[in-house]
């Protein structure tokens, strides 16, 4: 009996579980420069971090399967947590559904992930191949020139270590989008890479952009940091037969010339003709094979597999001319490290794809504001005209007079061809446009035929999201199936599509064009239908993204809604003291030896060590080996060694050398260590060299700071969060009386996570001896100057967090207070931010408590001493 697919399981989603529960450990395991990139790009570190957080996340899930997982096929990953083995050995006997509730890993789940890995290892290729999934303008472009980046900077560490591309092939579908990804070579690096390493990847990338077939590949063999842009078409590997005139067999031979400055020598038949065009294709086709540790990444995979995108990804050679052959070629004769897909439907037939490894769809997109709200209208018995007449009424009334971020607010109406776009449509609407007073001039023309669009009106389409030029004039767009990848015009509130389209996904991507996000508010775009398009996006939709249009509006998690959060004047301000150390280095005289401490060092945590049971069948023990030699360690002489720790520190070459020759370990043993593991370099001799150079001083600093508690947003009236409602109170909540209404509500609702949350502040708000209380908690994003600085011990990085209330007592006094769940009081982090407040307690006289959350909802806290108390210097982040 077949086992039916459970649309609720999908392994992507345990990944990010595990890695989510775990984040800490695992990230204090990769390299110092891989958690210095993540650290800039991680908005909770860095303020300004560039990408958003989809984006992010995805960033996150490529390097933990790269540094931790060790570039693991996607079955192999599977199969190691399935049975909680090797990585996974401490995962939770949990599963987590796709509606994001955990049940226990179950018999029906094991049957479940039993076929799944059956699938997965049935088609596997011969490399690693992952699926990122994010949904149309989240900036799939970025995410993938971001992860290049990466590989790129830890290559140039560390280039010995296999697991990283040294070379990246990026494909895209078509020419449109392949237009689009020139911004893999204008974008600005610094914002997503650290400007110190920025110019390292300045100073060795190379592009080699393919957008002519004509156009010959310069690549250096065997060199590294090439990125080369292209289409299948440009690279793929194509054999023309013809017939050879009686010249060429006389003239051309077995031999010729340019069979070898082309490389199609003796390994091809002797007896195929090659034209120009093929031997063009051939020639981009050898330079890739002789590039090595190359990584193949795909933009908009959904788009260039189309309708069969299962049948291609699984094709097994059956079509020679498709994207997976040419990769599975190039993987035939160089070393690829692994290909990357960057898609926005990762569904085929409702089914997740096995090799994704990170989703972020459409739904979330459109509640978390990453993308405009869609509020889709369909149309059933109406004739064309009266369509178009609800479409451009109901369009104007709703954007009419409005404009966003210095925009006109656009409307797209596809029709079904040039003809009918020119001589129907455009009349029609300049009628409709006149009996309600628009000027004809708003319309723009734009079908593909030089008739009826001039070159102003390519000018003015591509002027539509310019503000101030004529384009951003044009509201009224008619198009021919100008829907897909590559258009990107956020000023777009409508599309209307009447006539069914020949492709069914068609009407999916126009729909798509026009929730690309626009200011910072939440908006609502319009799509007007015919009832059979209606219909067919709702198909679309569900086999697409696994959703109805009907999930558009409504969440799946019926018991949270989203609340609309105004902050209330005047602001709430408090004055503490910010407190900070200052450190400065001072360079002293190298006087006596240096002790590496190597000689009775275990160094015995960098082997390699192989694990080897004898049998499964018996129970036998597990014997360890060590296998240091398939390390690939460089190798230093003394010279080179001096030269590297002189680099790094910035010092005189014959310093270091003198420095390590005459160190108390010796020389001999110093290179012994450092060849054996490259790693003492950095954890044992570099530290030991800068501290007999150089000597670090402290110095206690603090200023007063006016803190604003909470700040207006940014080109919006209200922030929005998403919560139960039984954990929502606002100020017109009846319970309170109006003095206690005063203690308290910077913002007009406060969203609680917890119901012990909600209780503290009930008790505080009521009590006596409570001045004023305000719920700082909810705000995390920096809509606030609030914050706590600590340093977390499991990544190694100091970060911020916010405190979830700030009262002011009747004697006046100030307290702030953490509620935490009682299995967190003992957790670690939780530890380091309370050592964090409590360290620096005494300068601005704050009293720092935290509460169990059963002790809340058991008694009264303000009557008995609190559980964690101590008086003094808040930590506070501006």
């Amino acid at each position: 009996m077949a086992v039916e697919f459970d649309s609720n399981f999908s392994f992507n989603q345990q990944l990010w579980y595990y890695y989510t529960t775990n984040r800490g450990k695992i990230r204090s395991r990769y390299n110092d420069l891989t958690r210095k990139f993540l650290a800039y790009n991680d908005s909770e570190e860095n303020p300004h971090a560039f990408l958003r957080k989809p984006q992010f996340e995805a960033l996150e899930m490529y390097v933990f399967v790269k540094e931790f997982m060790n570039n693991k096929q996607v079955y192999e990953m599977f199969d190691d947590w399935r049975h909680k083995r090797d990585c996974f050995s401490d995962a939770s006997y949990y599963a987590l559904e796709k509606n994001g509730q955990i049940r226990l890993f179950d018999a029906p789940t094991e049957r479940q992930t039993d076929t799944l890995f059956k699938q997965m290892k049935k088609y596997r290729e011969d490399y690693p191949n992952y699926i990122y999934a994010l949904t149309m303008g989240l900036g799939k472009t970025i995410l993938m020139a971001t992860c290049i980046f990466y590989e790129f900077l830890l290559a140039k560490k560390y280039p010995m270590d296999k697991r990283f591309c040294h070379n990246a092939l990026v494909f895209a579908p078509d020419k449109t989008v392949l237009q689009s990804l020139r911004e893999i070579m204008t974008f600005d690096k610094t914002k997503v890479v650290p400007p110190e390493y920025s110019r390292v990847l300045d100073a060795n990338i190379k592009f080699h952009f393919l957008d002519e077939t004509g156009t010959i590949l310069h690549t250096i063999d065997d060199s590294d940091f090439n990125i080369i842009i292209s289409n299948t078409q440009k690279i793929i590997v194509k054999k023309k037969r013809k017939e050879e005139t009686p010249g060429q067999m006389l003239f051309n031979g077995t031999g010729s010339l340019l069979s070898a400055v082309y490389g199609a020598g003796s390994e091809d038949d002797e007896d195929d003709a090659w034209d120009d065009t093929t031997l063009m294709d051939n020639q981009r086709f050898k330079k890739l094979c002789r590039l090595p540790q190359l990584g193949v990444y795909v933009d908009e995979a959904h788009h260039l597999f189309g309708a069969d995108l299962e049948k291609q990804i699984r094709s097994s050679g059956a079509n020679k001319t498709s994207l997976r052959d040419t990769i599975n070629l190039l993987a035939a004769n160089t070393s690829i490290v692994a290909c990357y897909n960057y898609t926005g439907t990762p569904y085929v037939k409702n089914q997740l794809l096995p090799e994704v490894v990170y989703a972020y769809g459409l739904r979330e997109s459109i509640w978390n504001g990453f993308l405009k709200d869609a509020d889709p209208l369909g149309f059933e018995n109406v004739k064309s005209d009266e369509f178009l007449t609800a479409v451009v009424t109901t369009f104007w009334k709703r954007y009419g007079g409005k404009t966003y971020e210095g925009l006109n607010p656009k409307l797209a109406i596809y029709a079904a061809g040039v003809e009918e776009a020119a001589t129907e449509v455009k009349p029609a609407l300049e009628k409709i446009l006149a009996k309600l007073g628009i000027p004809a001039s708003k319309i723009l023309l734009n079908v593909g035929d030089t008739k009826y669009t001039k070159n102003d009106d390519i000018r003015d389409f591509n002027n539509l999201d310019v503000p101030r030029t004529e384009g951003n004039e044009k509201q009224f767009i008619i198009l021919v199936e100008k829907g897909k990848e590559g258009w990107n015009c956020c000023s777009l509130f409508a599309v209307a599509l009447f006539r069914s389209p020949k492709s069914k996904i068609f009407v999916l991507q126009a729909t798509m064009r026009c929730l690309r996000a626009i200011t910072d508010e939440r908006l609502t775009a319009t799509v007007f239908l015919s009832k059979e398009n209606y219909d067919t996006l709702d198909d679309e939709l569900h086999k697409n993204f696994n959703m109805d249009i009907k999930d558009i509006k409504n969440p799946s998690n019926a018991d949270r809604h989203k609340y609309q959060v105004r902050v209330l004047p005047p602001p709430r301000t408090i004055t503490l003291k910010r407190v900070w150390h200052e450190y400065t280095l001072h360079e002293k005289e190298y006087s006596e030896p240096v002790d590496f401490k190597l000689v009775d060092t275990d160094l015995s945590k960098y082997a390699s060590i192989m694990y080897e049971r004898d049998s499964l069948a018996r129970d036998t023990t597990v014997k360890e080996k060590n296998i240091d030699y398939l390390q690939e360690n460089m190798k230093f002489s003394e010279f080179s060694l001096a030269g590297e720790v002189a680099q790094y520190l910035n010092i005189s070459c014959i310093l270091a050398s003198r420095i390590l020759r005459e160190s108390m370990d010796g020389i001999d043993t110093v290179l012994k260590a450092v060849n054996r593991y490259n790693a003492v370099l950095d954890d044992y001799i570099i530290p030991a060299v800068f501290h007999a150079l150089f000597d670090v001083t402290s110095e206690l600093k603090t200023e007063d700071r006016e803190l604003v508690l909470l700040r207006e947003p940014k080109d919006a009236g209200y922030y929005e969060f998403s919560a139960k409602d039984d954990l929502v109170i606002t100020n017109k909540y009846k319970g309170f009386t109006p003095d206690q209404l005063k203690k308290s509500f910077h913002a007009d609702t406060y969203c609680f996570d917890s119901i012990p949350e909600k209780e503290c502040f009930m008790q505080y708000i009521t009590n006596g001896k409570v001045a004023e209380v305000y719920f700082t908690g909810m705000f995390t994003s920096n809509q606030g100057d609030l914050s706590v600085h600590y340093y977390d011990p499991e990544s190694g990085r100091i970060r911020q967090y916010y405190p979830d209330f700030l009262a002011k007592m009747a004697d006046g006094s100030y307290q702030l207070i953490e509620v935490k769940g009682d299995n967190k009081i003992d957790d670690t982090v939780v530890k380091a931010k309370q050592a964090a407040a409590e360290e620096m307690a005494v300068a601005s006289g704050v009293k720092y408590l935290m509460y169990a959350g059963s002790r809340i909802v058991s008694s009264h806290i303000l009557d008995d001493e609190p559980m964690t108390s101590q008086q003094g210097t808040l930590p506070l982040g501006v």
